[in-house]
């Protein structure tokens, strides 16, 4: 146990959520040490040093912090901390402003000195690649990507400006600016970023695609990394691909049971298509691979044509497209017809060759996994009938239909009950909840009658950045097309015949889904309204970030 230079406080006796460490004290020790020992000193007085200690127990732990007894001539309080309020307290410790600060003073410092050394041209030269490699540029790079990953972002920009160079977090859907740059930092940055994604650092004029993975505290996160020429230089945009997250079931994606059932039920079947439509951003990619993740099991043999591949699936033959070297989704799907396959899983379908081949291979019988672009589920008909598809076809092969937006969801601590004064928003809210069949509102166990419509928000907290959202979650419309949908695809009938029919079999559009969702607490109407259509019928812009 601790010597006298030690006191144990009990757990539970201090608010690590509103707690902001000593920044003068946290700077006296490495971070090194830190994370390695699991402690934090978090605020000093006259007699003592607090420190928080996520196992205090560990004979090493106590012999570094009997050093740092030592090393301050202060008694230490040791206050047990769990490892989501360490890794909270550490954040604010860290802050990625004055890391980068501080590099950026000895980039200046070791670019001064070297500079008094070159002479030459080729020094010169030599000098640049050195300041690439130098530690103060891969510390800042460093600092991007962990602040990226703390902060839960799906994607990092860095962006040259006229001035200075901008660093943006894509989180929930919706671009934050973060940290802005001296303009002379941006060339090392990138060129840092393309060594670790084996690109060339010498060609500038044109895009470049890689990608790189690093371990984070004993998680393996891959970035997906695009560079693209601009006006004022190279813009760098990686997204995040965090493989430890896993990936999640329909219901958690936020399906309701009816969709999910009907979803499950298809994909059962041996043969046919199932396509999953929405615009970039929306979400399709995961969905897929949440499918896929059902269906993979041994006996199956699956093999996909991805652009990218995102996650990689044990037991699953993933494939990437390369279009410059003539491997399309259209080459790629011919090829594997021969290898065999029992479920075959297409990115996109873009064009009339790539929609034929996926047909004839429903046809042939495959079960055949695709995405396609189109604003709701039912639209996704006259899409592939205007791209060349027959109708007989079709309706011979087609057997559901996905449509998909991403809302983001009410922060759990800091939910609160909001009022809404609107009458137009309730007049709405009341006109979608009466084309709702009761059986699925019973299903998700709302009571709508008389005043028990609630709405909620989020009042902001440090959970969720007082942003007042945290996550995302899909709003969605299932469509299975039955033999009175086939006859209207070969009759080429309307939108509005083909979601009559739709109804009658339960369908609730991605609206309907969302307003579900929002007096269930999950999201708010606005949300909702940001990623549905309006009332002109004009597709709101909504966030990106599959």
């Amino acid at each position: 146990m601790f010597s006298g230079e030690f006191s144990l406080e009990k757990e539970g006796t201090v608010d690590w959520e509103t707690l902001e460490p000593d920044a003068e004290l946290v700077k006296l020790i490495s971070f090194a040490s830190v994370e390695r020992y699991g402690f934090l000193p978090f605020e000093k007085n006259n007699q003592e040093i607090k420190v928080a200690v996520l196992n205090w127990e560990d004979v090493n732990v106590q012999n570094a912090l009997n050093f740092l007894s030592k090393k301050f001539e202060k008694k230490l309080r040791i206050f047990p901390i769990s490892q989501e309020y360490f890794s909270i307290l550490l954040k604010k410790a860290k802050k990625p402003v004055e890391e980068i600060s501080q590099a950026l003073k000895d980039l200046e410092q070791t670019d001064n000195e070297k500079k008094k050394k070159s002479n030459s041209e080729v020094e010169k030269r030599k000098l640049n690649l050195e300041v690439i490699q130098d530690a103060p540029v891969a510390k800042m790079v460093e600092v991007i990507l962990k602040n990226a990953i703390d902060g839960k972002a799906s994607d990092i920009h860095i962006e040259p400006m006229e001035d200075n160079v901008r660093i943006r977090y894509r989180v929930d859907g919706v671009l934050h600016s973060s940290l802005f740059m001296p303009k002379k930092v941006g060339p090392a940055l990138v060129s840092r970023i393309k060594i670790l994604s084996n690109l060339k650092i010498d060609e500038k004029r044109k895009p470049q695609d890689g990608r790189f993975r690093i371990d984070d505290l004993g998680k393996t996160i891959d970035f997906r990394v695009s560079t693209f020429p601009v006006s004022y230089g190279e813009k760098v945009v990686m997204r995040i691909l965090d493989k430890s997250q896993g990936l999640i079931d329909l219901a958690s994606l936020g399906m309701k049971k009816r969709d999910k059932k009907l979803t499950e039920e298809i994909i059962k079947e041996p043969y046919g298509i199932v396509l999953v439509t929405g615009p970039t951003g929306s979400g399709k990619s995961t969905t897929l691979y949440s499918v896929l993740k059902m269906l993979n099991r041994e006996g199956v043999n699956i093999v996909t044509l991805e652009d990218p591949v995102e996650y990689v699936l044990d037991g699953i033959s993933q494939s990437q497209v390369k279009p410059e070297i003539g491997y399309t989704f259209a080459s790629g799907l011919r090829s594997i017809l021969r290898q065999d396959p029992d479920i075959i899983m297409v990115g996109e379908i873009r064009d009339e060759e790539t929609a034929e081949l996926a047909i004839h291979a429903a046809l042939t019988g495959h079960l055949v996994l695709s995405t396609l672009h189109t604003n709701t589920a039912i639209g996704a008909i006259p899409r592939l009938i205007d791209m060349g598809i027959q109708p007989f076809l079709l309706s011979s092969s087609l057997k559901l239909i996905i449509g998909q937006r991403l809302v983001r969801k009410i922060c759990s601590y800091c939910k609160k009950e909001k009022k809404i004064e609107e009458p137009d928003m309730l007049a709405m809210v009341k006109k979608e909840l009466s084309r709702i069949p009761k059986e699925q509102l019973m299903e998700e166990n709302l009571d709508v009658t008389g005043d028990n419509v609630h709405f909620y928000e989020g009042r902001g907290c440090l959970k969720c950045q007082n942003i007042g959202m945290k996550g995302r979650e899909g709003v969605y419309e299932v469509v299975k097309v039955d033999d009175r949908m086939a006859k209207l695809i070969n009759e080429k009938a309307s939108e509005d015949e083909f979601e009559r029919v739709a109804r009658s079999q339960g369908f609730v559009n991605m609206k309907q889904d969302g307003i579900i969702k929002v007096l269930k607490g999950e999201t708010t109407l606005e949300e909702v309204q940001r990623v549905t259509e309006d009332d002109s019928g004009e597709e709101v812009i909504q966030a990106k970030g599959d």
